[in-house]
């Protein structure tokens, strides 16, 4: 068996954080397994469906380097559908309903007085045909629901083990609507079978959604795929991140700086038993894959961890993945190797190397004690003009210290406030060496 799994967003907008981590799942499973990774775009929502969001999630994708095997649209499988839900009535299991939404609300109320299960009461099973004229004479078409056998559904959840939903505790689904859009729960279901999807690996949300499909499935003479929910982000402090998740959108991190190895590597161990661990490349990622190390506690998400992962992958950047930035900088080729050593240890993101550029070319704004202000006049009048080498920081607070009495902390600190304007920072003598133009207050 070929192992193939999809990711099937809605472009109807940017994907996020959480959208990303079932990508990546599925995604990784694939991979390890020598497998097929299907993108599907459910674009059966015509309204909101826009093809700058679809042109979005490729690009999204793309800049993680998750890449797909195929490209569907569901757009494209109308005719498909259509064919399922035909065999579905045929075989008496969908039926038509009118009840407005004013009403489905006064019944869940009515229910939820007595004490019983807000669930749907199948009235509309009970429709004469004069009835059902009549209200599609009213109210024009009416909404396709699935008819559920009534029984517990259970199978083995990758993530949260053996999981059973009494069928009688859940709605009847509707899979059509009125003005004949396919809803997620049917299209989804006959993708799954025509594309031989074999792994399902998506939110703790889904979970009552996945034991309708069961049945669905079942209904159109199919198995269904091995099952996996993971759970849900929360904030640090374990507030929930749907008001947040539009602002950490995988083109905000993209535009932040955040480098793609340090979101995927966090993404793949977290809310896992595995450390996170800075991985070099994506099948490095797939080779230590493990789905059953999750949990299902909810999963917290602090975006700032994201940073100190970015640092630690521009340190071990080779000069020659840079190259470009440093050159759009203005930085001379003769100081491009030099600059870019002595910039990766200081920086959080790439966007850090135009201060530091800035600083080296122009020189930075003095930070100078009162107290200092006299000492540092006066060293500054005994530095001489650049260039400058690997030897002048030491040459020249050797002569201040000559001069002035002044050494250890009293010296050196205010000589780097000075030249830097920060109190910390590269090793002087790297910056000296570096440093266009003489220092002055």
């Amino acid at each position: 068996m070929t192992v193939t799994t999809r990711f099937a967003p809605s472009p109807t907008g940017y994907i996020h954080v959480g959208n990303l981590r079932t990508a990546l799942f599925n995604h990784l499973i694939a991979r390890k397994a020598g497998g097929t990774f299907i993108l599907r775009l459910d674009d059966t929502d015509p309204e909101r469906s826009k093809q700058e969001y679809a042109d979005a999630i490729q690009q999204d994708l793309e800049w993680l380097g998750l890449t797909w095997d195929r490209l569907e649209r569901q757009s494209d499988r109308l005719d498909r559908y259509a064919e399922e839900a035909d065999r579905l009535r045929a075989a008496g299991r969908f039926y038509e309903a009118w009840e407005t939404p004013t009403e489905l609300d006064l019944k869940r109320k009515k229910q939820l007085n007595m004490g019983q299960p807000p669930v749907y009461d199948r009235a509309a099973l009970k429709l004469s045909a004069d009835d059902k004229a009549r209200l599609r004479a009213e109210r024009g078409q009416g909404v396709w629901r699935f008819q559920l056998d009534q029984e517990r559904i259970e199978w083995v959840d990758g993530i949260l083990g053996p999981l059973s939903i009494d069928a009688g505790s859940v709605s009847d689904p509707v899979l059509i609507r009125a003005d004949g859009q396919v809803l997620y729960t049917f299209a989804s279901v006959v993708d799954d079978i025509d594309m031989g999807i074999t792994h399902v690996v998506r939110g703790a949300d889904h979970v009552t959604n996945t034991a309708t499909q069961i049945q669905i499935m079942a209904a159109l003479g199919a198995g269904h795929p091995a099952f996996a929910h993971h759970s849900l982000l929360t904030g640090a402090q374990g507030e929930a991140l749907s008001k947040r998740l539009g602002t950490l959108s995988l083109r905000d991190l993209r535009a932040a700086g955040v480098e793609r190895m340090a979101l995927l590597s966090l993404m793949a161990r977290l809310g896992s038993s595995q450390p996170v661990v800075l991985a070099g490349s994506i099948d490095e990622l797939a080779e230590g894959f493990d789905l059953s190390q999750f949990g299902s506690a909810p999963t917290k998400f602090d975006e700032t961890d994201l940073f100190p992962l970015t640092a630690r992958i521009l340190q071990e950047t080779p000069l020659s993945a840079v190259a470009g930035e440093i050159a759009a900088l203005g930085v001379p080729d003769a100081l491009a190797a030099d600059f870019w050593a002595v910039a990766r240890a200081n920086i959080t993101t790439k966007a850090d190397l135009a201060p530091w550029w800035a600083l080296f070319r122009d020189g930075a704004v003095p930070v100078v004690d009162d107290e200092d202000r006299a000492f540092v006049a006066a060293a500054f009048a005994m530095l001489p003009d650049p260039p400058y080498d690997g030897a002048t920081w030491a040459n020249w607070t050797n002569a201040v210290k000559d001069a002035t009495g002044r050494k250890g902390k009293t010296l050196f600190m205010p000589l780097r406030k000075a030249v830097t304007g920060q109190d910390k920072g590269p090793e002087m003598a790297d910056v000296m060496r570096l440093l266009r133009k003489k220092p002055t207050l």
